[in-house]
Parts: structure tokens; sequence; C-alpha cells
């Protein structure tokens, strides 16, 4: 029996490693690539504020080839979606029949993505949905995912917990009505080690800057 080639909806963080993973050991598919939307002004992952650079290092670090997205800074709908649809003819292209994704719980950004792929030839596919969150952090954690918080919503965490590790730390220090793995756009990361890669990436964490409403930290590749 052929097993289904997938493509991974790839946002630098740990969600997506965590799916990947899952998807990996427990769905009976091939993942044969990394998607993932990037801001073409500032060739960085779209809301995570990841350099490229560090993109293409984790997909190297993984063994799997990166399909980009590219978009405005001021990107409309339409304008995100005529696009994304022209990488899903090329997964299909490419005999891929299914995508992966690392949503959690939230019912409208499930049915979105439902709603976009019918009729696609391609089937969507959620390793991690309805998994307790608290949980699920913790079972991260302990297997090795290890993540730096890029982005940060002040109006719902502290603007301090920018640049921080995910850890077991930063678990016990979310506020109570905060989401433990950020669902809700708490904050968002960038994955450098954990099940899949060749080796951790050696990073370090830069600038933290306010734009948007939101508090970015940058970060960068250390020399080897």
């Amino acid at each position: 029996m052929t097993v289904p080639r997938a493509w991974m909806a790839w946002s630098s963080g740990k969600d997506s490693l965590w799916a990947l993973h899952v998807a990996r050991r427990s769905c009976d598919l091939e993942v044969a690539g990394l998607l993932t939307t990037l801001t073409a002004d500032y060739a960085r992952v779209s809301m995570h504020g990841v350099r490229e650079a560090l993109l293409q290092a984790q997909a190297d670090a993984l063994g799997l080839p990166l399909h980009r997205v590219l978009i405005s800074a001021s990107c409309s709908n339409e304008e995100y979606e005529a696009k994304m649809a022209l990488a899903l003819a090329a997964a299909r292209d490419q005999d891929v029949t299914k995508v992966v994704f690392g949503d959690l719980y939230l019912e409208c950004i499930r049915s979105y993505r439902e709603e976009r792929l019918r009729d696609t030839g391609l089937a969507p596919v959620f390793p991690l949905w309805g998994m307790p969150t608290r949980a699920l952090a913790e079972e991260m954690i302990a297997a090795g995912v290890r993540a730096v918080l890029t982005c940060v919503d002040p109006s719902k965490v502290s603007r301090e917990f920018a640049g921080r590790e995910f850890d077991a730390d930063l678990l016990l220090a979310l506020p109570p009505d905060a989401d433990p793995c950020g669902e809700n756009g708490e904050f968002h990361t960038f994955a450098y080690a954990g099940p899949g890669f060749s080796a951790p990436l050696p990073v370090r964490v830069g600038e933290t800057v306010e734009r948007g409403g939101f508090v970015f930290t940058d970060v960068l590749l250390t020399e080897t």
C-alpha cells in the first residue's frame, strides 16, 4: 500500500514541530515538505517574525524541503488565498494528498482550513487536535522541544515574556487565563531543537521591539 504524502503547514514554532513529530509517528503518512508563509518585505515568517535564514536552518536540520508562500506586508485575504492556492496546486503536482496542521482547539481556524482545502484534492490532518494544552506543553518540554518566544501580545501576557525560553519556568509564570501553548495568540515561538532535528540550532536572542501592537524578539544564528 502506498503511504500518502503530506506537506506540513510550518510556522517555525513548537506546535508545528510537535505536530510533525506526532504525524510521522502516528498518522500513517510521509511528510515530504514544509509549507511556510513569509512576509516578502521583511523576509520573515508572518506573525512569528522569524528570519528566513532561521527557517531554512530548521528545514535543513529536519531534512525536509522548504516551500515558501511570499505575501506582502499589507497582504489582503484575497492575496493570501490566491498565493496559497498556487502553493497547494504545486503540492498536488508532487503527489501530495494531505496537509498537516498544528492547531489545537480553535474551531474557527480548523473550519477555515477545511473550507480552503475542500475540492482541492488535499485533506487536512490535525494530529494535536483536542489535546489538553497544559499536558501537551509539558510533554513537549519533557521530550526535548526547545523554543524561544519571538512574539508576544502584551494585551494578554507581559511583554517581558518576549525572548524567554518555552520551558517549565515559563509555564509556571504564565497568568492563569493564558493558554500554556499560546493557542489564543498570547505568544508565538521559534523551535530550535526537538524530535526530528539532526542537531540543535545554535541561536541567540537579539533585540526586542514593539511593532503593530505586538512585542517581537529577534532570534539569530550564532557562529559555529
